[in-house]
């Protein structure tokens, strides 16, 4: 009876753990053709903190995506410039099934943490975890110098504000809402992504459908 129970157990929790493993997501070909003029969307850009209650849609994301800083030229680089070209910053993707990793050479999530952390990354504002996306923008400073140089982070926070705004202005291309934030719960959020010393957590922005 006790070895029947033990097996039943056994099963059920690898049941549980198969559905809770994420899979790497191969994002659409970005449509670089789509969205507004650039005057246009800086004359339009705007923070926006009430969202929809839909899903992003799979095409927004990877437009949105390959904006924040995307692969854009033959040799590698970015549509975001970052110092030396250490292309240092990495954008993770929280959803409601978990978090995922950028992957700019492949165009796909991969995946980092199956579960929900949204509420993490609004931290106290509960505005932000009704967006059905989050980006979260991480510095790696061991890629950029030495992680223990003020100047090192000094450029890491820049390069992080020069995707940020990618993000800010392809949402507004694109008829999508976000506002830029530092809010987070940093201790869960580190533990989520996997996080090392070196990985600077610096800033998030939900994405949604405006009301």
């Amino acid at each position: 009876m006790k070895r029947s129970v033990f097996v039943i157990i056994t099963l059920l929790m690898a049941i549980t753990m198969q559905a809770q493993e994420l899979k790497m997501i191969k994002l659409n070909a970005p449509n670089k053709t789509k969205g507004e003029a650039v005057m246009k969307v800086l004359n339009d850009r705007q923070s926006i903190r009430e969202y929809a209650a839909k899903e992003l849609a799979a095409q927004d994301l990877s437009d949105l995506l390959w904006a924040a800083n995307g692969i854009n030229r033959p040799d590698g680089k970015r549509t975001a410039p970052s110092a030396m070209n250490r292309q240092e910053v990495d954008v993770y993707v929280v959803m409601k099934t978990g978090a995922y990793l950028y992957d700019a050479k492949e165009h796909a999530l991969k995946p980092v943490t199956a579960g929900d952390y949204r509420a993490a990354v609004a931290g106290p504002q509960d505005f932000a975890k009704e967006a059905p996306v989050s980006l979260v923008l991480v510095a790696d400073l061991a890629r950029l110098g030495d992680p223990a140089s003020d100047r090192t982070k000094l450029m890491a926070s820049v390069d992080v504000g020069i995707v940020c705004q990618n993000i800010n202005l392809a949402c507004t291309g694109l008829g999508l809402a976000t506002v830029p934030r530092a809010t987070m719960d940093q201790d869960v959020l580190r533990k989520a992504l996997k996080l090392n010393d070196n990985q600077l957590l610096l800033m998030n922005n939900p994405v949604g459908y405006p009301q």
